[in-house]
């Protein structure tokens, strides 16, 4: 009897846990960022283009190459503002089946229906909401932006689906996997010499 009721309570506990991290999952997390209104938008993402055009400026022999630093509504606006007429990010596709935290990152392209962005410090922070199993999902992935060879790099430092924290070491291979099928897409721009999150801005420098 004494034994029946311990194989009862864990069964219990198991079940309590397991519907408190469905919840999680399901449940919205704290938003990286807030959606800016239509006009201050507009003029975020026109200002991203104007620094953008900056880099295309030609040096002059001895000059130091230009720098242009980014703030994360600029880059959500103009985010926003591609995907009228451009699929998602490709970074959408690391959130990708929840059966497993591999399967998260997997293979596939699901539809990312929407995405935040924001800096703080060093760190670039991505949100996304995408269809799981029929459910509309919020995926949070933050970490270290950089680049190496022409390509822009990601170290995860946190990885969340819904409100529920998976250990970045049982994600990193599959997202680092990812990331590598989508190297083409991670190509800087041929003038962008690297790329970095500094001070909680994007700070692009000219090739």
């Amino acid at each position: 009897m004494k034994k029946w009721k311990i194989d009862r309570i864990i069964s219990i506990a198991t079940l309590v846990t397991s519907v408190i991290a469905l919840l999680l999952v399901l449940k919205k997390p704290q938003p990286v960022a807030q959606p800016l209104p239509a006009a201050a938008a507009a003029e975020k993402a026109q200002s991203f283009q104007d620094k953008i055009q900056e880099l295309d400026r030609p040096k002059e022999p001895g000059e130091t190459p230009a720098e242009v630093r980014i703030s994360s509504d600029e880059v959500s606006a103009a985010i926003a503002q591609a995907a009228g007429a451009l699929a998602a990010p490709s970074a959408g596709g690391l959130a990708s089946s929840l059966s497993t935290p591999d399967a998260t990152v997997g293979a596939g392209q699901p539809d990312v229906k929407d995405y935040q962005v924001s800096f703080d410090g060093d760190v670039a922070h991505g949100q996304f909401l995408t269809q799981i199993g029929g459910k509309d999902v919020w995926v949070t992935l933050s970490g270290h932006l950089g680049s190496k060879d022409g390509y822009a790099t990601f170290d995860p430092t946190e990885f969340k689906v819904g409100d529920l924290n998976i250990p970045v070491s049982l994600v990193n291979d599959a997202l680092q996997k990812k990331l590598l099928e989508q190297h083409d897409r991670l190509k800087l721009p041929d003038n962008v010499g690297g790329i970095k999150v500094e001070n909680g801005e994007l700070v692009m420098t000219q090739r």
